[in-house]
């Protein structure tokens, strides 16, 4: 098992918005606080340092962070880069990643991560949430040690997740009792929908 003191969380938060207008998602207010904060809930406490990945508004993230990293290179280069971004800042041996706007993620996602990575062949280098029926690539733990392999796989143009996750060995972490814990939020409609479900009528699906 991963020790605490040796695990770094990372909330992704470095996106351009644009299916909300171009707005900041993780400082969108949803029940209550930024949908950031929600994440950081599912984090804090199981983590030996809580970064979050932001490339604008950095002082506003900076209350709910121990660090405000932003991506390696400019230009908004999608969540892989973000995910190259901890894996070079992280100053533990294993980087949990989570999204900004999932927050209904389930409140023992840390534990579950941690566990699902070790099977009897040993222990992976990558684990991904698996809600069933897909993948959520960017809920995800990964030994550090591939910074570099990721930096050229960035090099060479790669941005896709999975592709690069595919030349490593990775495995699936099962989640499928919590399938709706992983709803991410791309609209203004979907945050609006979801944000009803929690405050109305609470599952331990979305807990």
């Amino acid at each position: 098992m991963i020790p605490t003191h040796d695990l770094t969380g990372m909330i992704l938060a470095g996106g351009e918005g644009r299916r909300m207008g171009g707005r900041d998602k993780g400082l969108e207010p949803f029940a209550g606080l930024p949908l950031v904060g929600h994440v950081v809930k599912r984090l804090e406490g199981q983590v030996a340092e809580l970064v979050i990945n932001a490339n604008r508004n950095a002082d506003a993230y900076r209350f709910f962070a121990d660090r405000v990293i932003a991506d390696a290179e400019d230009g908004f280069k999608g969540p892989l880069m973000g995910i190259y971004s901890g894996l070079r800042a992280a100053k533990t041996p294993w980087l949990l990643v989570a999204p900004c706007d999932s927050p209904a993620l389930p409140d023992d996602l840390v534990a579950r991560m941690v566990a699902g990575i070790a099977s009897e062949n040993g222990q992976h280098d990558i684990a991904v949430a698996f809600d069933g029926e897909r993948l959520h690539p960017v809920v995800a733990l990964l030994h550090t040690s591939l910074a570099d392999d990721l930096a050229e796989t960035l090099a060479g143009g790669e941005r896709k997740i999975d592709r690069w996750y595919a030349r490593h060995d990775w495995c699936k972490v099962d989640m499928s009792d919590c399938p709706n814990a992983f709803a991410n939020l791309n609209t203004e409609e979907e945050k609006l929908r979801l944000e009803k479900v929690l405050m109305g009528s609470p599952s331990k699906e979305v807990k």
